[in-house]
């Protein structure tokens, strides 16, 4: 076929949300149910089309998140290019994926076309019980492996501890990104051979079993060196 015969078929342009943070020591998805067809009523992570073809694709990210669970602005990163034929029976769609992982965010507030909004354990969204819309499975897995990729190569646990945290805490915050029990011993000295992650803050607080703790706070470094991997 001559190039002038050639006609650029016609495709959609989407974004979708990953945003993760904790609740409760636990980690949760924002999702939102679907109040419009295809899908209608199936849970699905925040997203929709370019508004118009002078829309940005990060500006995109962010006012679907403002419209339909009405956050504000969180730091959002691309995580990945979804194009596969068929993963949306409208059209020929493909997303443009974007993740956030914050923590202390709001209750979310449904609006434009979501019937409702809410935060979800992340073991219960990718559990075979939960029906998720279009690929979001296949994207959010993605997602929360980026998390806890994240988490082995950045200081990221920190900010969700206190100004001032215990060991055991900043260890409850890789349990529940990561989806794994640590052993202690072992978590404590691959935190104190990351150069500059965390730095002696004075002072103790007590624990559960009635024992002081000594006191951290975030360190200089952002980059984890050696990093805090998830194998033994």
């Amino acid at each position: 076929m001559s190039d002038d015969q050639w006609e650029p078929p016609s495709v959609l342009l989407a974004v979708d949300l990953v945003i993760l943070t904790l609740r409760d020591s636990v980690l949760n998805v924002l999702l939102v149910e679907r109040g419009i067809e295809p899908h209608r009523g199936a849970l699905a992570l925040p997203g929709g089309f370019l508004r118009d073809r002078e829309e940005g694709l990060a500006a995109a990210a962010r006012r679907e998140l403002a419209e339909e669970a009405g956050l504000g602005e969180v730091h959002l990163e691309q995580l990945g290019v979804y194009g596969e034929p068929g993963r949306d029976p409208r059209d020929r769609v493909v997303s443009v994926a974007y993740l956030a992982i914050a923590p202390r965010l709001p209750e979310p507030v449904a609006g434009t076309d979501a019937a409702g909004a809410c935060w979800k354990p992340v073991e219960q969204a990718l559990s075979p019980r939960t029906e998720l819309a279009f690929d979001h499975r296949r994207i959010l897995t993605d997602g929360v492996e980026r998390a806890r990729l994240k988490l082995e190569h950045s200081a990221l646990a920190t900010a969700f501890c206190g100004d001032t945290f215990t060991i055991s805490e900043l260890q409850q915050v890789y349990e529940a990104v990561w989806g794994v029990r640590l052993d202690p011993r072992n978590f404590y000295r691959k935190v104190q051979s990351a150069r500059g992650f965390i730095v002696a803050a004075g002072g103790t607080r007590q624990t559960e079993t009635g024992r002081p703790a000594r006191l951290f706070r975030a360190g200089p470094s952002q980059v984890l060196n050696p990093p805090m991997s998830r194998s033994s």
